[in-house]
């Protein structure tokens, strides 16, 4: 933990106004509130896997925007809730060493029993989080990958599309507990259906999931779940580009803000929830903040409902 950056004083926002308290005045920077802390805040600001996959790039600022807008909401039902924002990664060097800076500290914070929320970055964040779990959840781990896209590319070198193959072929994960929720046809090649399917892994179409509503299919598929820990990466290009247009690659037709949020209630009630992870949020594209403040309300959603558990 001693190399992380500490998150700038900045961010955490407040309003010294002792009837209308803000999460910035209540979550604990640095590690002073670790030992104590049943929420772990971690960032991971680099966007080089974006890049290597041709994304437009700016994710690298998710953390900060993330935290600036989070910091300024209220904190009810959340008071009694202790949090730590232990601050970034560091950056240096290659996405492999990033990664692997990253998934040392996610496996201690999963391993000591916390609840790790994960903000990136790129899609790529996914391997070092899912790894994390893998090694220090309690098994079998379910991986929850809320996008658009699949991101089991078979690219070389790894990038932001291709995090779950590598832990399917690293056998970190099983397949046939890989979700992908929200996905759309035609931002995926059928190379990576087929992959998918011949491995039993779960595919949910956006249009499919909303037969029944988006968090209540996940819900019931949970009911059948013999998994004992559960990894959920929020990709937020998995939301329309007109309530989310700060991502690395926007999305005309994607899921509505309101059923992202259920979303991520859904994961904070989950008693087996062990990570939830945001990721591709892209301020350089973001308008009026309007998708660094849909990932806020999200966080913010999560840890009540966790906090309600």
């Amino acid at each position: 933990m001693r190399h992380l950056i500490p998150p700038a004083s900045d961010l955490f926002y407040r309003r010294d106004d002792p009837n209308d308290r803000r999460l910035g005045e209540m979550v604990i920077p640095g590690g002073a509130g670790y030992d104590s802390a049943a929420v772990v805040i971690l960032g991971c600001p680099q966007d080089l896997g974006v890049q290597r996959n041709r994304g437009r790039p700016g994710a690298a600022q998710g953390p900060t925007a993330i935290r600036r807008c989070l910091y300024r909401l209220g904190v009810a039902g959340l008071a009694d809730l202790p949090i730590c924002d232990l601050g970034d990664v560091p950056v240096d060097g290659d996405l492999e060493t990033i990664h692997a800076v990253h998934r040392a500290v996610a496996t201690q914070i999963i391993a000591d029993g916390k609840l790790l929320i994960s903000l990136g970055g790129g899609n790529d964040i996914s391997f070092p989080d899912m790894a994390a779990l893998a090694a220090s959840g309690p098994a079998p781990a379910l991986a929850i990958n809320i996008d658009a896209h699949y991101d089991v590319r078979a690219d070389q070198p790894a990038n932001s599309g291709t995090p779950y193959r590598q832990l399917i072929e690293a056998g970190l994960i099983d397949p046939r507990r890989y979700w992908v929720v929200g996905a759309q046809p035609h931002a995926n090649s059928p190379v990576y259906t087929a992959y998918l399917r011949e491995r039993g892994a779960t595919m949910i179409t956006l249009s499919a999931a909303r037969r029944h509503g988006v968090a209540e299919t996940v819900q019931a598929l949970l009911a059948e779940s013999d998994a004992a820990s559960i990894g959920w990466g929020f990709d937020l290009d998995v939301v329309q580009s007109a309530e989310a247009p700060g991502v690395s690659a926007p999305n005309p037709l994607g899921m509505r803000g309101d059923e992202f949020v259920a979303l991520a209630m859904l994961a904070g009630a989950e008693p087996r929830t062990r990570l939830i992870e945001f990721s591709e949020l892209n301020p350089l594209y973001d308008i009026d903040d309007r998708a660094a403040r849909l990932v806020a309300v999200a966080i913010w959603y999560a840890l009540a409902a966790f906090a309600g558990r």
